[in-house]
């Protein structure tokens, strides 16, 4: 392991991670959308909002818990980890997943609370992640405080070695 990845591979690495999420999500959705015929009521909207959380609350679980990496993860050479370096149990990685919500969170509260909707919810879901990624800044370890309180840690490792071809 290398060390602290900056704020700035972890946030080009979430941008990934987020277009991993479309991919993740695209089955169950459609099934989704063929059973309820794509309806817009207020329960299906809701069902809409679970599926999603649900789909990705297991993708991003299995994968902490079993590697300690998403796919986005392995591409930018990181790692979530307890903070000895242990592997993440599967309660410590539903714990993360839960409070990884939080980069969201405040934003959905405030547009609901404001009537915030279009281009101005969307500005508010800007802000909060501008700003939950700036607490990182105010952590000694540089970790974002979803992983301050959840016991855990982000990790960038080492660039593998390259294999000398055989001459």
């Amino acid at each position: 392991m290398v060390g602290v990845p900056s704020v700035r591979r972890r946030l080009i690495s979430m941008v990934y991670e987020l277009l991993l999420g479309f991919a993740v999500l695209f089955l169950p959705f459609l099934v989704f959308e063929m059973l309820f015929k794509a309806s817009h009521a207020t329960a299906v909207e809701h069902g809409r909002q679970a599926l999603a959380f649900i789909v990705l609350g297991l993708y991003f679980i299995h994968q902490w818990h079993r590697k300690g990496q998403t796919l986005a993860m392995q591409t930018w050479r990181l790692r979530v980890t307890l903070p000895d370096g242990a592997p993440l149990p599967l309660q410590r990685a539903m714990l993360r997943y839960l409070l990884a919500w939080l980069w969201v969170l405040p934003a959905l509260l405030a547009s609901w609370a404001f009537g915030l909707q279009h281009w101005d919810a969307l500005g508010a879901l800007g802000i909060g992640i501008v700003g939950w990624a700036l607490t990182a800044y105010l952590d000694p370890g540089r970790q974002f405080l979803h992983d301050r309180l959840a016991g855990t840690r982000l990790v960038q490792l080492a660039k593998p070695v390259k294999k000398s071809s055989p001459a």
